[in-house]
């Protein structure tokens, strides 16, 4: 496992845990927050690790272990006995680092008290073209604080108060260069394992059902047509209105992929048109889970068309090291 050694900085990244952009791309990230002077009941430190949408890990410091987030993690402390425990104590060690970060930075900003927050975010992403990336981030109280610029080994501050971390994180070049190596190759390698444990989950595919819906607006002489697609997985889809068989987009306003309870996503797209205009337009969605895209139009007083799943048309770091798991 790599080690990333401290630099005694006001904020150092301590003992490390290793959107898709298209079907089948993959990411793994983790989310760290340390809280000063939190709500009651609200844990002082969490961290989450993600592939890509679905949680994998979490740990607090109200439990204080790292415990698995999805049923399939459980098979990774099977295979490995000590996987957890030791997932565990580097995690003591983070959250103490990242609480002294917090102090440090509040102290950095002449703040006195009151509620306060230091977050720290990193992954990997692997394409399907076999490219790699990744990401490395600090953020205080919501905001951006540092970034890694992993290509040029340097840190960019968000401000000046962020300078003085800055330059000390640059004072030692090392830290650049291990983080750059650990997110594009020990975080990649983590993330193909646990989609080989996870693929029953991680790799399945639902297809979309689509609905088409025709509204009309308050002035009479304009109608709203709303494409919904819902129940897909994974995340990644491409749905946009089309007249006359030509990309609408700017006269389109789309929701986010959002997700439901069950684990999959729905969005919608929304196009006004004026109703004698109404049949040029048509709803294309493409997902991998459709042998073939769905093109549908609105189809009469009925007040919607609906495919169902599967249907289509076919149209044509040494005080601290930074070990990563």
């Amino acid at each position: 496992r790599g080690d990333f050694a401290s630099s005694g900085l006001g904020i150092t990244p301590s003992c490390l845990q290793g959107d898709r952009q298209a079907a089948s791309s993959h990411s793994l990230r983790y989310f760290y927050t340390a809280v000063l002077e939190p709500s009651q009941g609200l844990p002082q430190f969490v961290q989450v690790g993600y592939v890509d949408s679905e949680p994998i890990t979490h740990y607090d410091s109200s439990t204080r272990r790292k415990r698995p987030a999805a049923p399939w993690m459980e098979k990774v402390g099977e295979d490995d006995a000590q996987y957890w425990e030791r997932g565990t104590q580097k995690l003591h060690k983070t959250e103490q680092m990242l609480r002294e970060n917090l102090a440090t930075l509040q102290k950095y900003y002449n703040q006195k008290g009151g509620l306060h927050t230091l977050q720290w975010m990193y992954g990997c992403e692997l394409e399907s073209d076999g490219s790699k990336g990744g990401y490395m981030q600090f953020g205080y109280d919501g905001s951006d604080y540092l970034n890694l610029d992993k290509e040029h080994l340097r840190w960019t501050a968000a401000d000046a108060t962020a300078q003085i971390s800055k330059v000390k994180l640059e004072a030692e070049p090392a830290i650049a260069q291990r983080s750059k190596a650990y997110l594009e190759e020990e975080c990649v390698e983590w993330l193909q394992r646990y989609l080989d444990y996870g693929k029953e989950t991680l790799l399945r595919t639902e297809s979309p059902e689509v609905k088409v819906t025709c509204h009309k607006s308050s002035t009479e002489d304009v109608e709203t047509l709303i494409c919904r697609a819902h129940g897909f997985y994974p995340k990644e889809i491409e749905a946009a209105w089309t007249r006359d068989g030509e990309s609408c987009e700017h006269e389109t306003f789309r929701s986010r992929v959002a997700p439901n309870p069950d684990g999959t996503y729905y969005i919608s797209l929304y196009t006004d048109v004026e109703p004698e205009e109404r049949g040029r337009y048509r709803c294309r969605v493409a997902h991998a889970g459709l042998s073939q895209p769905l093109v549908l139009a609105w189809e009469g007083p009925a007040g919607e068309k609906r495919l169902g799943k599967g249907e289509g048309t076919d149209q044509g770091l040494d005080s601290c090291k930074l070990s990563f798991p």
